[in-house]
């Protein structure tokens, strides 16, 4: 087929990385074009936040990150920060409001962020493929040339930010993966992250008609650099566990080489279980004593699995002390998660050992770059997995521009 166009950039993916990267390099005169393969933009952003994207956190720091290279996303982040962010979408009339613990959500719709992003890249005179996929991939001299459906086409700079494994149903494919193998760089193996978990059978015999049931605890899975501690809402489920702790803590349990148990407090308040000191010779029954401080339903199923059926004065002090012990420590260790179609993203992705952290670029291939969930590094839930894509779509069109020369 024959060469129809050159391009200085060439994005494939139009998510959140891509659509910023390109927008980046557009506006300051560089030819750019965005490849995207679904037939519908910016579908993970619309049903983001229940729909009204939540599209950073203020808090945003690199310790709220997994990677392999804990360091890597530091140099990003500072660079494009979410006040960066807010700034573009404030200059966009889109109104906003914080949640809890940092997280900014529209007042109205997801779509007002994608529309934002599309019309930046309009500014930029983007060049659009979509829907469109990529056949072939080659290196030519100093440049790349991609074979779609549509033409052949050149690049001196290719961008993959083609997202990761995470719900499939809206177009997610291994691509980015597949092209960071083609070009010799490794991938750390993808994993569904903060996404719910499911029961071992025996415990969803003990509990799992409790669907439904939310529970304000602190969950804590890991160790070291690999620890990881958040006090949120926990939600059971017919299958098991989920909400905002249970999503927090899935990451940190699947990067864990044991899968240890998941370790539940559930009385994390002090005054809780300074209460139930008080309590120790009350001639309550302990699921009583206990539905004081948790869901009725939940407390007695917590004392029936541990068959403690009687009134806490009849327990020994030790007794007593143990029963106390397990409510702080409730040791829960899943059967495995529900997989991406209720992931909301990817854990691991393309080592960033052979990647710059200050240009996304890989060190081996000039002029190659990884940006967004197709790289190894993840955010927390609440906002934390957009401003990476924000900051290294930024990041990588910066250094397009500091390399290329103005068409």
């Amino acid at each position: 087929m024959k060469l129809t166009k050159k391009y200085d950039a060439i994005i494939i993916g139009a998510g959140a990385a891509g659509m910023m990267c390109a927008a980046t390099v557009g506006q300051r005169g560089r030819r750019v074009l965005l490849i995207e393969h679904y037939h519908k933009l910016g579908e993970k952003i619309r049903i983001s936040g229940g729909g009204r994207c939540n599209f950073t956190n203020i808090h945003t720091k690199p310790e709220n990150f997994l990677s392999q290279n804990r360091h890597y996303a530091r140099s990003a982040l500072a660079r494009y920060t979410p006040r960066d962010f807010i700034k573009l979408v404030e200059s966009h009339k889109i109104r906003y409001h914080e949640k809890t613990l940092g997280q900014l959500f529209c007042d109205e719709s997801a779509t007002e962020i994608i529309h934002m992003l599309k019309t930046e890249c309009d500014r930029g005179h983007v060049e659009w493929q979509m829907p469109a996929s990529v056949s072939d991939i080659r290196r030519a001299g100093d440049e790349f040339v991609l074979t779609t459906n549509n033409e052949t086409i050149s690049t001196r700079a290719l961008v993959i930010a083609t997202g990761g494994l995470a719900v499939p149903k809206i177009g997610a494919t291994p691509f980015g993966y597949q092209v960071a193998t083609q070009f010799g760089l490794d991938v750390i193996p993808p994993k569904p992250a903060l996404v719910p978990l499911a029961f071992e059978p025996e415990v969803l015999t003990k509990f799992g008609d409790l669907s439904g049931l939310s529970l304000d605890v602190e969950v804590t899975c890991g160790v070291g650099q690999m620890r990881g501690q958040f006090r949120e809402s926990l939600l059971l489920t017919h299958r098991g566990l989920s909400g905002p702790a249970i999503l927090q803590i899935s990451s940190y349990w699947q990067a864990g080489a044991a899968k240890d148990a998941i370790r539940v407090n559930l009385l994390p308040a002090d005054a809780q279980i300074t209460a139930l000191t008080t309590a120790r010779q009350t001639k309550l029954q302990l699921h009583n004593l206990l539905a004081s401080h948790l869901p009725r339903r939940f407390a007695e199923s917590w004392c029936e699995a541990h068959q403690l059926d009687k009134p806490a004065n009849q327990l020994t002090d030790k007794g007593y002390a143990e029963f106390l012990a397990a409510l702080n420590d409730w040791q829960v260790k899943p059967s495995g998660t529900l997989g991406y179609n209720k992931a909301e993203v990817t854990l691991g992705g393309v080592d960033t050992k052979k990647l710059s952290s200050k240009t996304m670029a890989a060190t081996d291939i000039d002029n190659l770059y990884f940006i967004g969930e197709v790289v190894d590094v993840t955010g927390h839930l609440g906002g934390y997995n957009f401003q990476w894509a924000w900051a290294s779509g930024h990041a990588a069109g910066m250094a397009i521009v500091e390399k290329t020369s103005a068409r």
